[in-house]
């Protein structure tokens, strides 16, 4: 028997910002930011949470799936911007959409996280345990932003995506290979509602740091460094060559980042997969939603491989080899 992904599905708010919009609350233009991005507009929530986003996503991907929530044996739900820090988002997310069997949990990996979450997903469907369940990446990245620092407020966007794992009675499966990795002693290089120990009995309270902080030149490096290693690493540790990958989904974090890791893996750069010019960096919701779009386009055919590759805050970063 086989873990497959049988079907995808995201979510993006209504509302549609443009770089020019943008330039009401700071001080940009729609050139400087794509020039530096590949960004032209990115969805924002105004009255929807991260729980609503990927609430939204598991009922598309449930509807087109015609499976009930009630099927489901688990929830994993990938995000950096949860509801709150307790209850889990994924608990909300059972909740909204009637999954009342499925057990559920958040995997907090940045933009690594859906690649983290599919991981974890493959070896609970491993186990034989469970036939069904959800991976959803969801973030409502506009809260955590401060919208008078263009160095970050320009790049992020609001979103959910996310597949559906079930056992099937072919002996194919969809996970073929994976390479992920972790470095926390850069874990300052990317911050978000940041909390100090206060309380009656401490010393020293600081201040609270809520704002996503960022050091975009040590991510850029970092990535164009790390990512093309696991690309290479996956692929040789696989029984595949680069040329029977047919699609690259990589994070949707920077165009020329992208293009950058692109020339360092010897991948072709029509072979990834692209989306951020209308919805920027959505971290965690990135992959999954550009993989939906990418189907519902058919740029992705069934059969195909697919390399799937995040990376993040943590710093996380890790990719993983698929089949469709």
């Amino acid at each position: 028997m086989g873990i497959k992904i049988t079907t995808t599905g995201h979510y993006l708010p209504a509302l549609k910002v443009s770089n020019d919009d943008l330039t009401q609350y700071m001080d940009t233009s729609h050139e400087w930011i794509n020039k530096r991005t590949g960004i032209s507009s990115r969805h924002i929530a105004t009255n929807e949470n991260t729980s609503d986003l990927a609430s939204e996503a598991a009922k598309r991907i449930l509807a087109k799936s015609g499976i009930s929530a009630e099927e489901l044996d688990f929830i994993i739900v990938a995000t950096m911007t949860p509801d709150a820090l307790s209850p889990s988002t994924a608990c909300i997310v059972q909740e909204k959409i009637g999954a009342s069997k499925a057990f559920c949990f958040d995997i907090s990996a940045a933009c690594s996280g859906f690649v983290y979450a599919l991981s974890n997903a493959s070896h609970l469907m491993k186990s034989g345990n469970y036939d069904k369940g959800l991976v959803i990446g969801a973030e409502t990245m506009s809260k955590v932003i401060n919208w008078q620092d263009r160095s970050t407020a320009v790049l992020f966007g609001d979103g959910a995506g996310g597949v559906l794992l079930e056992r099937t009675d072919s002996p194919e499966d969809s996970f073929l290979a994976e390479d992920l990795h972790a470095d926390g002693s850069r874990h300052l290089a990317l911050v978000a509602d940041h909390k100090n120990v206060q309380n009656p009995f401490t010393e020293v309270k600081e201040t609270q740091s809520y704002y996503l902080e960022m050091d975009g030149r040590g991510i850029f490096d970092f990535a164009i460094r790390n990512v093309p290693e696991t690309i290479n690493r996956i692929i040789a540790n696989s029984t595949l060559s680069k040329d029977d990958v047919a699609w690259v989904v990589a994070h949707q974090a920077n165009k020329r980042l992208l293009e950058a890791i692109s020339k360092k893996s010897n991948i072709p750069f029509e072979k990834f997969g692209l989306n951020i010019a209308d919805t920027g960096n959505t971290s965690a919701a990135s992959i999954p939603i550009l993989l939906d779009q990418m189907i519902e386009s058919n740029q992705i055919q069934a059969g195909e491989n697919i390399l799937l590759t995040g990376f993040g805050g943590g710093l996380t970063w890790g990719s993983l080899l698929i089949k469709l």
